[in-house]
């Protein structure tokens, strides 16, 4: 992904996470293999962990911790009712956003 590519998605992928977690429930690893089943191959599970931090401390997810095999107890995430609003008023944003810049790449192209 080019330098312009990575800082757009800096500026959605707390939508995009929580967007996934609106669906399936999550811990950390597993939300970072699925941006990069989506095509998000250049984003860095440290980038993932301190997502999840900000969102757990503005009360946007839910946090389980749930009996691993591995070690630790895992934290498993899912969206809380302020996260529902969040995403709802991330998704309004996107559509207007979207909606002017086909516009505009009409207008130009």
């Amino acid at each position: 992904m080019g330098r312009q590519a990575t800082e757009m998605l800096k500026g959605i992928l707390e939508g995009v996470v929580l967007a996934m977690l609106s669906n399936h429930p999550a811990y950390g690893y597993q939300i970072t293999a699925r941006l990069r089943e989506q095509g998000f191959t250049d984003i860095a599970e440290g980038t993932v962990y301190a997502l999840l931090v900000r969102v757990e401390q503005r009360g946007l997810v839910d946090v389980e911790k749930v009996p691993s095999q591995k070690g630790p107890p895992r934290k498993v995430y899912s969206l809380s009712a302020q996260g529902h609003d969040y995403l709802d008023e991330f998704w309004r944003t996107w559509s207007f956003l979207s909606e002017r810049l086909e516009r505009l790449h009409g207008e130009v192209g």
